[in-house]
């Protein structure tokens, strides 16, 4: 004789019952973390949209790569100050520069920072945060002649600034 046993004693069905509710739990959870921080745009430049390409001006750091210019951007969380340090090419040391920290993620905490002249370079009382990534970009304040761009790691104070384009190419 043989027994008739309930659907719910049987494991194929509670793993699938347990899948598909992983799978709508994940997929609100995923809604809910995309949705939070607003747009996440790591490219602080204006592009110019054609189809589905993108396109930036590189002029400003083909300009930098001719100018063969260098730095160094420094936070001295001990003192409060950020600094940068000319490392190669000619920069004009008696004009302020603008230092632009752009969060990874979250537009609203991205800080724009005019930094005067200063003996060894250029030097502003600030301390922005350490406790997570920043990506740099370094620029005259009287605007966009030419531009370097650096990446400041979690934890890290000081970071190379370079141009994001390489004129040691064809």
């Amino acid at each position: 004789m043989e027994q008739k046993t309930s659907p719910w004693r049987q494991p194929i069905v509670w793993l699938m019952v347990v899948l598909v509710g992983a799978v709508v739990i994940g997929s609100v959870v995923m809604y809910v973390v995309a949705n939070q921080d607003g747009p996440m745009d790591v490219v602080p430049d204006k592009v110019q949209r054609t189809g589905q390409a993108q396109q930036a001006d590189i002029g400003p750091d083909a300009r930098a790569a001719d100018m063969k210019l260098g730095a160094i951007a420094r936070i001295d969380d001990e003192h409060g100050y950020v600094e940068v340090l000319p490392v190669s090419g000619d920069f004009d040391h008696g004009a302020p520069l603008q230092l632009k920290l752009h969060h990874p993620t979250r537009e609203a905490e991205d800080q724009t920072l005019v930094l005067p002249p200063h003996e060894t370079g250029w030097r502003l009382d600030s301390k922005p945060a350490i406790d997570h990534d920043w990506l740099l970009q370094l620029q005259p304040a009287s605007g966009e002649q030419w531009r370097l761009r650096g990446r400041m790691p979690k934890g890290q104070l000081a970071a190379q600034l370079r141009p994001a384009v390489d004129d040691s190419q064809p």
